[in-house]
């Protein structure tokens, strides 16, 4: 069985006031979790989850990376620099990084690849927009952004991925995929995974992005392609996002 993980992306929201609190809450709440759950937090705030969650099981990432190492890329982040806060995840190819940043599938997969070899867990984030949905292309559309990525690694990295299905029509709208309609295509990245390492793909993490709460969190997870959850504004309220981490239990 695959262990479910909870994660939230707390895009650009936060002060170093509200973090403590919120942090305190959330670490005060996992008790005896059986599910993983991390936070990826912006740039800024790094430094605090480190200090703030060393030696609990709460884990903290970054929301993007560079695939540079380092260099003139001005306003960018590095892999080491992510190290140096301790970061266990970054998420990569976020639907708001590739619709306002006008980050490619290529790029996608080349911060994947930077963030591979730095040891850092990438967080890839896959999903279609409504257009895209409702002329039938969303298989298409997934299978391409997740192509680009397995094509750039190898089969081995496979079991070193975190996929998160997130149909951008969902994101923050309230509007959800039903359990099923997600399942369908969680179940055709997985088959995409099994075709590059059919061993490594049965242990891989894919996460539901679109607008997952304490309401259906449950009923998501309960899918069998569907290891837990990337979460969005329910992550910024710690009695919300606990419900959704003991839903995964």
């Amino acid at each position: 069985m695959r262990r479910k993980l909870v994660v939230g992306n707390w895009k650009m929201n936060g002060s170093r006031t509200s973090n403590a609190v919120l942090l305190s809450e959330i670490v005060a709440g996992l008790a005896a979790s059986g599910a993983a759950s991390a936070v990826c937090v912006p740039a800024p705030y790094l430094a605090q989850c480190q200090a703030q969650l060393a030696g609990t099981t709460l884990g903290w990432g970054a929301q993007d990376v560079s695939a540079h190492a380092s260099g003139a890329y001005t306003g960018e982040i590095s892999t080491a620099m992510l190290q140096d806060f301790g970061c266990g995840y970054v998420v990569i190819g976020h639907s708001e990084r590739r619709a306002y940043h006008g980050e490619s599938d290529a790029q996608v997969a080349a911060k994947t690849v930077a963030a591979l070899a730095a040891g850092i867990t990438p967080i890839v984030c896959i999903g279609e927009t409504l257009a895209q949905r409702e002329a039938g292309q969303t298989n298409a559309v997934v299978a391409q952004q997740l192509g680009a990525v397995l094509a750039a690694i190898s089969a081995d990295d496979v079991a070193k991925l975190v996929l998160a299905y997130e149909p951008v029509w969902a994101i923050g709208t309230g509007k959800t995929a039903t359990p099923q309609m997600a399942q369908d295509v969680h179940q055709v990245l997985r088959a995409q995974l099994v075709a590059k390492n059919a061993v490594a793909a049965t242990g891989v993490q894919i996460l539901y992005g679109g607008s997952m709460k304490p309401e259906n969190a449950k009923e998501l997870m309960a899918m069998p392609d569907i290891d837990g959850g990337l979460i969005g504004g329910a992550a910024l309220k710690a009695a919300d996002f606990l419900a959704i981490i003991h839903a995964a239990d």
